[in-house]
């Protein structure tokens, strides 16, 4: 069912992107119990098999209903205040959460789950909200060190990415271009965004200056998020662009390794997205010094281009590259 955000004069103005790894590692842990997230993720998920075996995420599900809809704690993953957040502040503001607001948003949580409501863990939960809590960011934790910890530069990259390609976007087309393919479940016209979310229910909300953050992210695909009422920011959580390719490791054709050297092809074949030498460097477990040398090599043979976002460098290929890499 559709979320109409109704726009002011003033939202127009409180229109932002952010990144955030408390965010994603919620959705990272949804998407281990939903099958239809499953397509892009299954290199990840056969490599993530021995490490659930000893992680119990039992008192995040609790709160994640699945399948949707449903309402999971907004407490849990709070719109990022700053563009690129780490882990630890955003952990550090859950882990602050007020107890009260925690146990209101599990009470809406677990409201229309009978079975869920009347578990002892629940039970416990809404008789000691700051405990949960406690638990709650312990549980997230341990899920950020197992699941995405590892692979955050690279995820990292693809996200900051996303958002060149979108803030250009608006920078060229303004909100009509901004909106028109961020997901096939979001539209834009006269003054409101609305999104097809999985809830059951028809909802509005007047953004009364608050503005929107949009919040891109490699797991939440098939899906678009949104809603987070007062206190909380509205936000819209959309896939990024270019998941497909995330966790498949590029394979360098032999005559092009053959040109280039195994080493530099392998560079020019990771970069089917933009990516920061940080982000390449730990996808082909060489070291950053060596990548540096070999994309300086590249883009000085206009092979590649580079751009400036925030304190990275981004690297992609020029239509040269393109074609090279492809032949190759």
């Amino acid at each position: 069912m559709p979320l109409d955000l109704h726009f002011g004069a003033d939202d127009l103005l409180r229109i932002r992107f952010a990144i955030s790894p408390l965010c994603e590692t919620h959705e990272a842990v949804r998407t281990l119990r939903r099958a239809d997230r499953h397509g892009y993720h299954l290199p990840w998920l056969r490599r993530m098999r021995e490490t659930l075996a000893g992680l119990d995420l039992s008192p995040l599900w609790l709160f994640m209903p699945s399948p949707p809809p449903g309402y999971t704690p907004d407490f849990l993953g709070p719109p990022p205040d700053v563009p690129l957040a780490g882990f630890d502040e955003e952990l550090a503001r859950l882990r602050a959460t007020d107890p009260a607001l925690a146990r209101a948003e599990m009470v809406k949580s677990l409201a229309g789950r009978p079975e869920a409501a009347g578990s002892a863990r629940a039970r416990a939960a809404l008789a000691d909200p700051a405990r949960a809590v406690r638990e709650l960011a312990d549980v997230t934790e341990r899920a950020w060190h197992a699941l995405l910890a590892p692979d955050w530069p690279r995820l990292r990259a693809l996200l900051e990415a996303e958002i060149a390609y979108r803030s250009g976007q608006l920078a060229g087309g303004g909100l009509q271009r901004l909106f028109a393919d961020l997901h096939p479940g979001i539209s834009w016209s006269g003054d409101t965004l609305t999104v097809r979310t999985r809830t059951d229910f028809v909802q509005m909300q007047d953004l009364d200056g608050r503005g929107v953050l949009l919040l891109p992210s490699v797991f939440v695909w098939p899906d678009v998020v949104s809603g987070f009422e007062p206190p909380w920011q509205p936000t819209v959580i959309y896939p990024a662009r270019g998941i497909g390719g995330l966790w498949h490791e590029p394979e360098t054709g032999a005559a092009l390794a053959r040109l280039l050297g195994p080493n530099r092809a392998a560079v020019l074949a990771a970069l089917a997205a933009p990516s920061s030498t940080s982000a390449l460097a730990h996808r082909l477990g060489l070291a950053a010094s060596s990548v540096s040398a070999h994309l300086s090599v590249l883009r000085d043979a206009g092979l590649l281009a580079s751009r400036r976002h925030g304190h990275q460098v981004l690297y992609e290929r020029t239509p040269l590259g393109i074609a090279l890499a492809a032949g190759g």
